[in-house]
């Protein structure tokens, strides 16, 4: 018996031994990742394209990151660094300028713009706030954030602005205003007091209204949303 137990002992010090070196050597990997949303289908960097609608070059998109995400509800493109767009019209001139921190199109339909949002329509008006979104099917733009909308002639601020595509006919609900005061009042033909202390004629005062609105004649829309590729 004693014979047998030096060599069954010698095995399972063996044993052991290969076992504790197993253990030492095993590689330690990260669980796989279940959720496919987190993984973007495509990931592209440094784009500059030409974007069409209804085989006309419509869009000109300028970002640093472009991650398209096709298994989240609804299909996603995320802009995470920044977007810049120009939007231009059938005689291929720009129309209208958007600019975000961040941007997300959802579905290829409707644009989610986040942080410093501008936006300068073909009249030279700039729109900026916080948060503005944008549906391509039913052509409207809206936010409930604060924006800021400024004019040549004047400077309009409020919440809850909503407007056309073209940003030309809008809204903004509890808005302030500034304009030059020698646009509103009546002219004086009495003689000036010499003695009298010179008034600023391009003095800013405040109003407020319920709601803004500029009427334009609206442009014909597109019956169809851009085919973005």
């Amino acid at each position: 018996m004693r014979s047998l137990r030096k060599p069954i002992l010698a095995l399972l010090v063996v044993v052991c031994t290969a076992l504790a070196a197993c253990e030492g050597d095993k590689e330690h990997v990260a669980d796989a990742i279940s959720d496919a949303d987190s993984i973007a289908f495509m990931r592209s960097r440094g784009i500059s394209t030409l974007i069409s609608d209804s085989g006309v070059i419509r869009y000109k998109l300028i970002a640093e990151e472009w991650d398209i995400y096709t298994n989240t509800n609804p299909p996603t493109w995320k802009f995470m660094k920044g977007l810049f767009m120009e939007r231009f019209d059938e005689h291929m001139h720009i129309d209208l300028y958007v600019e975000a921190d961040t941007a997300y199109l959802h579905n290829q339909r409707i644009w989610e713009l986040r942080g410093r949002v501008a936006i300068r329509n073909v009249q030279g008006t700039l729109f900026r706030t916080e948060e503005l979104f944008w549906d391509m099917d039913e052509h409207v733009m809206w936010s409930p954030q604060f924006m800021r909308i400024v004019t040549p002639e004047r400077e309009l601020q409020g919440t809850s602005f909503r407007s056309n595509e073209q940003m030309t006919e809008y809204s903004v609900d509890n808005s302030v205003g500034a304009f030059p005061i020698s646009d509103t009042q009546d002219t004086d033909h009495s003689t000036p007091d010499p003695q009298a202390a010179p008034t600023d004629t391009a003095a800013a005062v405040q109003a407020t209204t319920p709601t803004t609105r500029t009427p334009r004649t609206k442009p014909a829309e597109s019956s169809q949303a851009p085919h973005w590729k």
